[in-house]
């Protein structure tokens, strides 16, 4: 459903190792907002949300949960992570988008 980029792979597996949170995943979500109507989420979650209904995906050995509503809008969704001279920052390419905003972190279906 969602993939991880080994670059991202690594990059989550650097963050959760620096939180002490070796067994954690990483939450991927999409909520209401942002220039285009809706924006991308990552956080780092320990738990499993509400395991009956979240997605656990394991994607070049990191552990991505999304709920069922954002697994609509994520479907063949790829998590990435692109460094640059302005910064460093995750990204998320999403074929289900049909517009983006210039930051690339909203989007609309």
């Amino acid at each position: 459903m969602i993939n991880v980029t080994p670059t991202a792979a690594t990059k989550i597996s650097e963050l959760l190792t620096e939180e002490n949170k070796t067994e954690a995943g990483l939450r991927v979500f999409v909520q209401g907002g942002g220039c285009s109507g809706f924006q991308y989420g990552l956080m780092i979650d320990e738990g499993e949300g509400d395991a009956s209904t979240d997605s656990v995906i394991e994607s070049n050995g990191v552990k991505l949960l999304v709920d069922p509503i954002s697994a609509r809008y994520l479907k063949g969704a790829e998590v990435d992570f692109v460094d640059n001279v302005t910064g460093g920052g995750f990204t998320i390419k999403n074929p289900n988008a049909k517009s983006t905003c210039g930051c690339g972190s909203s989007f609309s279906v």
